[in-house]
C-alpha cells in the first residue's frame, strides 16, 4: 500500500456542521469560527449555503458571513447551492467558489430539491453558463452517492449518470457524499476505483458522515483507492436535514490526528483545532461527535 504524502481537507463545519443546529449562531460568531479555522490551517472552507431560507434558516445570513470574514487571498471560501437561484445569490455576494449539489437518489432529490436527478441534470448547462459569465469556479457534489436512508443502496450507474453530466461540461472537481452515513470501506474502495477508471480526469473528493461509525474507515478506503481530497467538519458537527438519522461528519481534528499519526501531511495545527472544537461545543451547548475532543492529544498535554 502506497499512502498519500499529503491530503487536502475541505472544512465544511460552518455549513454542513451548523445547518442542523438548533442554536443559530450570529454572523460574528460564524465569521470568528471561519477566521480561526484559517489560522488552524484550513485552506478551503465551506462557509455556508445559498438555499431555501425557510427550509434551512441556519444559513439565511451567508451573504453577511462572507462579507464579515477576514478574507485571505490564498484561501478558498466556498458555498453550497442547489440551483440557478443559488448561483445568482453567490454572484451578488461576490463569492467565487461554488459547489453545486445533485442527489443520486430520486427520493432524496425530490425531498431535498423538489426535483428528480434527471430534472437537475437538465438545468446544469444554464447554471454553468451563468457561473462562467460571473467568474465563478463550479465544483460538483453528489449526495447519497453510496446509499439513501429512504431507498437503500444506490447503484453506481446512478452516480455515473450525474458525473457524466458534470464531466461533459468540463466540471472536473467532483465529490461523492455519503449523506446518510451508509457507506462501508469495501464499497467506497470499489466505487472510487470505478469512477477513476471511467473518468480519469476527475479530481475526486469524498464526504463522509460518521452516522454508523465507519467514517474514518471509509477515508482509509478512499486513500487506498488513490483519493487524497476529503471533507470534514470541526468538532464532528453536521448532518442533512433531509436524510433521516444522518448525524455528524467526520471530525476534522480526528481526521487530522489519524493522518498525522500515519505520517500524512494535512497542514493543520491539531491542538488549535481541538481548542476551536471545544469552543464550538460551548456555543452550540452540547457535546459533539469528536473523539479527539473527548480523548485529547496523544503523547502531549491536552490544549
Amino acid at each position: 500500500m502506497v499512502w498519500p504524502k499529503k491530503i487536502h481537507i475541505s472544512e465544511v463545519g460552518p455549513r454542513d456542521g451548523l445547518q442542523i443546529e438548533k442554536t443559530i449562531l450570529s454572523v460574528a460568531q460564524k465569521a470568528s469560527i471561519i477566521n480561526h479555522l484559517v489560522l488552524a490551517g484550513a485552506e478551503e472552507i465551506e462557509i455556508g449555503s445559498f438555499v431555501n431560507l425557510k427550509a434551512v434558516p441556519q444559513m439565511a445570513d451567508t451573504e453577511k458571513v462572507f462579507a464579515a470574514i477576514d478574507k485571505k487571498d490564498n484561501i478558498t471560501y466556498r458555498v453550497l447551492v442547489f440551483n440557478l437561484q443559488g448561483i445568482k445569490r453567490a454572484a451578488a455576494a461576490g463569492v467565487k467558489f461554488v459547489q453545486l449539489a445533485h442527489s443520486a437518489s430520486i427520493s432524496h432529490s425530490i425531498k431535498n430539491l423538489n426535483k428528480t436527478p434527471s430534472q437537475m441534470i437538465q438545468e446544469l448547462p444554464v447554471i454553468l453558463d451563468y457561473a462562467t459569465a460571473h467568474d465563478i469556479v463550479l465544483s460538483g457534489a453528489i449526495s447519497t452517492a453510496f446509499g439513501c436512508a429512504i431507498e437503500g443502496k444506490v447503484d453506481i450507474e446512478q452516480v455515473f449518470k450525474i458525473i457524466s453530466s458534470f464531466y461533459s461540461l468540463g466540471v472536473l472537481d467532483i465529490s461523492l457524499s455519503d449523506t446518510s452515513g451508509m457507506a462501508v470501506p469495501r464499497q467506497v474502495y470499489e466505487y472510487c476505483l470505478k469512477v477513476k477508471e471511467r473518468f480519469p480526469a476527475i479530481r475526486l473528493g469524498l464526504h463522509f458522515h460518521n452516522t454508523r461509525g465507519t467514517g474514518l474507515a471509509n477515508v482509509i478506503a478512499g486513500m487506498q483507492a488513490g483519493v487524497d481530497r476529503f471533507d470534514s467538519s470541526i468538532a464532528g458537527l453536521g448532518g442533512c436535514p433531509f436524510a433521516p438519522g444522518a448525524s455528524g461528519n467526520v471530525a476534522t481534528e480526528d481526521l487530522v490526528h489519524m493522518s498525522q499519526e500515519m505520517n500524512i501531511e494535512t497542514g493543520f495545527d491539531l491542538p488549535l483545532l481541538i481548542s476551536i472544537g471545544k469552543e464550538i461545543q460551548k456555543i452550540v451547548g452540547h457535546d459533539t461527535e469528536s473523539f479527539l475532543i473527548k480523548a485529547g492529544m496523544p503523547y502531549a498535554a491536552n490544549p
